[in-house]
């Protein structure tokens, strides 16, 4: 249930004076009203008392957008016509960061929350003081009744609003109550959800809650209870989280990081990558947050400062290891929470790394064994949970989850296992071992531990599924999940990297965000003007706007599975090359080396590449292009058969082609 800070029929709202109305808007916000928004709440009155004469419906100010974290400063019901407006009072122009503030606000209804799924939406953005520039009525190639922003200004709403219920007349009126009480489940980015979680809102209120979503609360509170436990019973416990890419462990993971900020309680956790991107991304995103929040309440803050205690919050790995090499002291936290644990070392390339890298020659532990002992320092309780991704593993030394089960099974048989039963599949690659360490240690398999639901894409949960039947080489599984996603969640290929660009700035509305994204072995597709040895910051390629030549948006830089693993884009394109192709029903595997491509033999490296196209083929929450160059006769390490297989391979799939 969605709410706002004021609510009633707009008969009633006109018949009310303004002091009473603000009255109500300031007895509902929870924080303090500074004069400029009291004066704004009054000109958007006086707007609103002039234009809304002779229609019915119903009035909202400041209506909630919880994913969001903001709120639509007008929402009205007329006839059969939601419209959101959002007034800049006192503006001249029609500012192209206004007109998507407004359109995201728009996209957030229609996505997720239930009664706007069929509603007309009609976003509109007034700049009370601007040009009167009429435009038509433009309806999006989504066909889901969401129309392209509107600008007008403050003397012209009420012609907006006939020419749209106009344009809409014949479809049936919406019931106000029906509407402001329908179910709302967002499903937020990775980045939304650590501002947001920071900022102390709960998994709910951010999250989808619905049936199939449910487990996510779930898991979070199993590992709530796991801590309660060690931490009363004086015990040490490791988790083990799997799910389905996209199902939400590093939103289970901040969740539980950010519930033990408090030191006071005595049980701190830290949030813990050895993802630098994600890690990098996530920081900045949190204090350009803090900054913003502060300078809102009339603070000033330095992001130097802002940082201080974001640092503290979430840490690369390899900083909190190097840390507790010179400390021998136990961590302060007692929680550490390891994401993306199946991507940490194996022994052989961790101590190559502390005696090359470090000066650490006596160095003989793998990562987890090193990791698991430093939380081991702690005399009476600590607790891991490490969130594992199957077929996730993606670089050299990435030792698989195994790692940490020996590392358990040989040096701390004491601490107690608690693991999701999915760990037993075949992507995980661990049912030996954990097997082997259920003789020696105690070990409880525990249902909701395991992420059964993809939250990334919430038109098509199977999307993740299509992936790996995909890559499994499954034909008939792949064309009948196809089948199923496609109309929600539209997969096409093409052969020209021209069109695919033009398919994502058509699809994407508001900030929805774009890219294109590559393997890091797509060595040979310099004549599309794709140099993946062209290294991004992936700081500004995932945060910054359309305007900065950086981001994703400008579609020049390309990020690779390494700057993309566990962040998600609502729009990507990925381009294929011939280091990934299909041949004779299996998948052939290449790196390029010097003027020519090279067969892989190494079945670790091989896994490695297959898991790159994992990784890129999940990024996408809306809908994904995939570009299979055609390749040139007249270049011997772009021959057209290098791509026409793998291309018929996805049409066979039955995968439309981009028109």
């Amino acid at each position: 249930m969605l709410t706002a800070y004021y609510q009633d029929s707009i008969e009633s709202f006109l018949g009310k004076n303004i002091k009473e109305i603000i009255g109500q808007i300031t007895l509902a916000n929870k924080f303090d009203a500074n004069s400029d928004t009291v004066e704004a709440w009054k000109q958007q009155i006086l707007i609103l008392k002039d234009q809304l004469k002779y229609f019915v419906g119903d009035i909202f100010f400041e209506f909630s957008i919880p994913r969001m974290g903001k709120r639509i400063d007008c929402l009205l019901i007329i006839k059969n016509v939601v419209f959101v407006i959002e007034f800049k009072v006192g503006e001249r122009n029609y500012l192209r960061y206004h007109i998507d503030q407004v359109w995201d606000y728009a996209l957030d209804l229609k996505n997720f929350h239930k009664p706007s799924h069929d509603a007309v939406i009609a976003p509109i953005l007034v700049a009370t003081e601007a040009s009167y520039n009429y435009t038509d009525i433009i309806i999006s190639s989504h066909n889901d009744d969401l129309i392209y922003p509107i600008r007008t200004n403050k003397l012209e709403i009420k012609n907006i609003i006939n020419q749209v219920l106009l344009f809409y007349t014949g479809k049936l009126d919406l019931n106000s109550l029906e509407y402001i009480t329908g179910s709302y489940s967002p499903t937020p980015t990775i980045i939304e959800a650590a501002v947001n979680l920071y900022n102390e809102h709960s998994v709910s209120e951010i999250t989808r809650n619905d049936a199939e979503a449910v487990n996510l609360t779930k898991t979070t509170k199993s590992i709530s209870d796991t801590i309660s436990y060690a931490k009363q019973n004086s015990k040490k416990v490791i988790c083990f989280v799997t799910g389905v890419p996209g199902a939400g462990k590093t939103l289970v993971g901040l969740k539980v990081a950010t519930t033990h900020l408090d030191r006071s309680k005595g049980d701190t956790s830290v949030f813990l990558s050895g993802n630098g991107p994600l890690v990098a991304i996530l920081q900045e995103a949190l204090v350009r947050d803090k900054v913003k929040r502060e300078s809102l309440r009339g603070n000033k803050i330095t992001k130097a400062s802002a940082k201080e205690g974001v640092k503290a919050f979430i840490q690369i790995i390899h900083h909190y290891r190097d840390a507790y090499l010179v400390d021998q002291n136990a961590p302060y936290d007692h929680v550490a929470i390891f994401d993306e644990a199946q991507r940490a070392w194996n022994k052989e390339q961790t101590i190559d790394f502390m005696r090359r890298k470090k000066n650490q020659p006596n160095f003989r532990f793998s990562e987890p064994e090193y990791l698991i002992s430093c939380l081991d320092r702690h005399k009476h309780w600590a607790v891991i949970i490490c969130l594992v991704g199957g077929g996730q593993e993606i670089n050299k030394g990435e030792a698989g989850i195994s790692e940490w089960l020996n590392a358990i099974h040989e040096s701390f048989p004491d601490w107690e296992v608690n693991i999701s039963p999915n760990l037993k599949d075949n992507e995980y690659d661990a049912l030996s071992t954990i097997k082997r360490i259920e003789e020696k240690c105690i070990i409880n398999f525990d249902k909701n531990l395991h992420l059964a639901v993809s939250m990334r894409s919430y038109r098509a949960e199977n999307v993740s599924l299509f992936v790996k039947q995909l890559l499994d080489l499954d034909i008939d599984k792949a064309k009948l999940t196809y089948s199923q996603i496609s109309s929600n969640y539209p997969i096409l290929i093409t052969r020209e990297l021209s069109k695919a660009k033009q398919w994502l700035k058509d699809k994407a509305r508001g900030t929805e965000r774009y890219g294109i994204v590559v393997s890091s072995q797509a060595q040979r597709l310099k004549p599309l003007a794709i140099d993946i040895k062209s290294p991004i910051d992936p700081v500004h390629w995932f945060l910054d706007d359309k305007d900065d030549v950086r981001s994703s948006y400008y579609l020049e830089d390309v990020a690779t599975e390494f700057q993309v693993q566990g962040l998600e884009l609502d729009w990507a394109c990925v381009t294929w090359d011939g280091d990934f192709r299909y041949s004779k029903g299996e998948w052939k595997t290449f790196s390029f080396v010097g003027s020519k491509w090279q067969n892989i033999h190494k079945i670790e490296r091989k896994k490695y590449l297959l898991n790159a196209y994992r990784v890129l083929l999940t990024r996408a929450r809306q809908g994904m292009v995939i570009v299979i160059p055609e390749g040139d006769v007249l270049d011997h390490t772009r021959k057209p058969e290098y791509y026409d297989l793998t291309y018929n391979y996805f049409k066979s799939i039955g995968v439309k082609e981009l028109e």
